[in-house]
């Protein structure tokens, strides 16, 4: 069993420097990837380093020659606390990076002070990168071996053409299953969270088995709970599964096991359901064979007393006995567990195991839902949003990675809205695009009906399970009556539904609620209140995907409207090499190439950065009000258009498009106000004499939701998921972000807030919701539904159907900014690094003094 034997001891291992790896004929091959066949024919730069350091160990080698590399890989493992660490304290994980001159590979070690360029994702697989800094890392008790480490590096632009299967220098680096470089530890983690089983550890190929049943002894499960305390010896248990949870990685630097890992089985017999734990090594060798409704033999299994801190899941049959007294683990040792597969064919009417029970509910049935209920459901995926990322605990390395979507069933206007985190699945995690169906366990209902407008969403529990495409075949819930309706009405969809499906983007979800005492009962109150000036510390801090929701103090003092500009085949603004004395938050970014080394402390100035030079291109922050602020007072619901939001500005005017033709007008207050911007005079006296102003307006190609093409499915897919831990090669030649159509048509607004003391301001971006396309119940109505703001709307629907010309509605919401013309507001803002040097912060919602 993979570590279990041959355990890797403390320090520096599986790498020895001076092993020669025969060379290897390589031809081309299509799709942008080159194989090189010249690589014979010159020297490797690698080869050239290691001869270089060989007699500097532990030391810093400035290198004589610096030559552009590729990176192949960025593997994470927990850190081995070693008492030779450089590092006062040592972070909890270490990463892994292989690199390719053209000739070889070489897997390295990266400095523990370069982390954050992994942190920020802008240390990435499929980059240029060129090190001018190494040393060598031996470890004393083998023989000959050590590894090569980065020091100083310089991390460039992604490459369109990258060098693959060029060999391993070193034939270590090949061996099946991969190994960490350094430290105890066996095996490495997912990139981004720990939930998810990564790597060449995790078996799949366990299957059913015909069993003979002669001379074995089964035990009900209520009777093992009467005798358990008595009994040395367990008999056999026949069991079904019916919850599968997700993993749980518990690994600690100070402790020496190879694979800490856990996770639950709750699993019945006719007698009840009980929890059974698989511990460390067992999981890598079953968890992906396991799944839902499987029918195990346990055999050498060990009972205790159930955790009494865990709350089990409820049985889906209500007359099922829950047994919470005892739990049943199974090891890989101490004794070894017997688990067999039992086929259902070979399974006896006489046994009576219980059958699998979904708890599927309607999308027009998720509105009774109580709190906290338990459902299941099935439909049609119609958004996708993009992972994300948040901390487990404060000042903690763990995150969760989680996703929106949305899922249609027909049976209501409004989709079903699910917060999707990582269930220990990332095949399908990975993979989920829209207008394919989906199956999701074990949601938990979440609502607040005291909220305007209410909020209502689901979220995955510890034992949800997720099914798309292509897995439902032959599983039991395919019969269920709910179900059968749903998926005769999925088959009935059409392409130009299809149309309406959209991927990607921010999605600012949950909403905030109306007012800010009740935004204010759920943030502690040391940080309910950011500074302007602590933005800059704020955006620092977070990492690749995460996002963070705070609240700043100031006055509106100018908008400008952005209009939306597509350009079909128009490339993205290149990205910028890594800095490591960038220009601050008020400066343009430019494109000198500077490195980061170890042991160097991070700069004030080596943050995230909302710079200037990104194009400006629309995504999807802030959304609208309910429906029924389109009706009249006793009118009918009128036919859905869609409203278009502003921030909940007093004093908001709603025009109708004539209104809004003239390109000025002047207020009582002689403020001059065009239909894309304007400028108070506090502004005009004050904007020369900040201390700082930081620049946040822009908004970035990845955050806006795109139009869904299936054609383009794994290159959008890929776009929105996290960064791989491994290059992974193109298909052909792949599209620009850029040239995939937007969902929304309207622009965004940068908004500039004064800080209340006069002395320093923020430029933040604000997007309205509005597409003039399809506006009946499509997906981007749902989206309109979802939260609450003032909106700019037209004060009927109009009978074509037919949307206000976007320059009117940027007119309406230029205007209701003016209104607010030195006016205190508090500013709720999400912000969002988006790794590589970008990040966002968006105006999602502006309180005024009747908070």
């Amino acid at each position: 069993m993979s570590g279990e034997s041959g355990q890797p001891q403390p320090g520096p291992s599986h790498a020895g420097l001076y092993l020669e790896h025969p060379e290897r004929d390589q031809a081309g091959v299509p799709g942008g990837v080159i194989r090189r066949a010249d690589s014979q024919r010159r020297r490797s730069w690698i080869q050239k380093v290691i001869e270089q350091i060989t007699g500097s160990p532990r030391q810093c080698v400035t290198l004589s020659e610096v030559v552009p590399v590729t990176v192949l890989a960025v593997q994470r493992y927990l850190l081995e606390d070693e008492p030779r660490d450089t590092v006062p304290k040592p972070p909890l994980y270490c990463y892994d990076v292989t690199i390719s001159d053209g000739v070889y590979q070489e897997k390295c070690y990266l400095d523990p002070s370069l982390n954050f360029l992994v942190y920020q994702n802008i240390l990435k697989v499929g980059i240029e990168m060129r090190i001018s800094r190494v040393s060598c890392l031996y470890n004393e008790k083998r023989l000959g071996q050590g590894i090569l480490c980065i020091d100083k590096v310089h991390c460039g632009e992604s490459l369109d053409v990258i060098s693959v299967e060029t060999p391993f220098r070193n034939r270590a680096h090949e061996e099946k299953p991969e190994r960490p470089l350094r430290g105890g530890k066996s095996h490495y983690l997912a990139l981004w969270n720990n939930e998810d089983p990564y790597g060449d550890i995790w078996k799949t190929n366990k299957q059913p088995e015909e069993f003979n049943f002669n001379n074995i002894k089964i035990i009900s499960l209520s009777h093992l709970e009467l005798t358990w305390n008595s009994r040395k010896n367990f008999p056999a248990l026949l069991v079904r599964i019916l919850h599968k949870s997700k993993l749980r990685y518990y690994g600690k630097p100070n402790k020496k096991m190879i694979e800490p890992y856990q996770t639950y089985l709750e699993v019945a017999d006719s007698s009840g359901m009980v929890s059974v734990i698989l511990w460390n090594a067992l999981c890598p060798e079953w968890y992906k064979s396991l799944r839902v409704g499987l029918v195990l033999l346990l055999q050498d299994y060990t009972v205790k007393k159930s955790y009494p801190l865990r709350i089990q899941p409820d049985p889906a049959d209500p007359q099922m006995k829950l047994i919470s007294t005892m739990e049943i683990c199974l090891n890989l040792r101490d004794p070894p567990t017997n688990i067999v597969i039992i086929p259902e064919k070979q399974l006896k009417s006489e046994w009576k195991l219980p059958k699998l029970i979904n708890r599927f509910i309607t999308r027009s049935e998720l509105d009774d839902m109580p709190e906290k209920s338990i459902c299941d459901v099935i439909g049609l995926l119609s958004f996708v949003g993009r992972v994300q990322r948040s901390k487990k605990k404060e000042n903690s390395e763990d995150f969760w990675s989680y996703r929106w979507i949305h899922i249609t069933d027909g049976t209501s206007e409004q989709p079903f809205i699910v917060q999707l985190f990582s269930t220990s699945q990332p095949e399908v995690f990975e993979n989920i695009y829209p207008m394919t169906y989906f199956v999701c366990t074990q949601l938990k209902v979440v609502r607040n009906n005291s909220q305007v407008p209410k909020l209502l969403y689901l979220t995955t529990t510890n034992e949800s399970r997720v099914l798309t495409t292509g897995g439902h075949r032959g599983l039991p819930y395919t019969y269920d009556t709910k179900a059968k309706k749903i998926i005769q009405w999925i088959k009935t969809k059409t392409n130009l539904e299809a149309k309406n499906t959209v991927i990607g983007g921010y999605y600012p979800y949950p909403p905030v609620p109306e007012t800010f005492s009740k935004y204010s009962r759920f943030i502690k109150a040391e940080s309910l209140l950011t500074t302007i000036s602590e933005v800059k510390k704020v955006i620092e801090d977070l990492q690749y995907r995460e996002q963070k929701r705070i609240a700043i103090q100031g006055i509106i003092t100018a908008i400008k409207y952005i209009p939306y500009k597509h350009s079909a085949g128009s490339a993205p603004a290149p990205e910028a090499f890594w800095n490591a004395s960038r220009p601050s938050t008020s400066q343009a970014a430019g494109k000198e190439d500077h490195c980061h080394e170890r042991g160097s402390k991070r700069s004030q100035d080596d943050r995230p950065m909302g710079s200037q030079h990104f194009q400006y291109t629309p995504k999807v922050l802030s959304l609208c009000a309910k429906r029924k602020i389109l009706q009249g007072p006793s009118a009918n619901p009128v036919p859905v258009p869609q409203p278009h939001s502003s921030a909940q500005m007093k004093g908001s005017k709603h025009n109708t498009p004539s209104q809004e033709s003239s390109t000025a007008y002047t207020t009582g207050k002689s403020r001059r106000i065009t239909n894309d911007r304007w400028e108070s005079q506090l502004w005009r006296d004050k904007k020369f004499s900040l201390r700082d102003h930081l620049h946040y307006g822009h908004v970035d190609p990845e955050s806006i939701p795109r139009k869904f093409i299936l054609e383009h499915e794994k290159f959008l897919t890929q776009q929105f998921n996290s960064q791989p831990a491994k290059y992974i090669p193109p298909e052909g030649k792949p599209p620009k972000l850029d040239e995939f159509q937007s969902a929304r048509s309207l622009g965004h607004f940068e908004v500039t807030i004064l800080g209340l003391n006069h002395e320093i301001a923020i430029d933040v971006a604000f997007l309205p919701m509005y597409s003039p396309e399809d506006v009946q119940a499509s997906q981007i109505d749902t989206f309109l539904t979802c939260m609450n703001f003032s909106c700019v709307y037209p004060p009927a629907a109009p009978l074509s159907g037919r949307l206000p010309d976007p320059k009117a509605v940027a007119g309406d919401i230029v205007k209701a900014a003016a209104d607010l013309d030195r006016v205190h507001i508090i500013g709720i803002l999400d912000i969002c690094n988006l790794g590589n040097n970008k990040v966002e912060v968006c105006l999602q919602k502006i309180y005024t003094p009747e908070w």
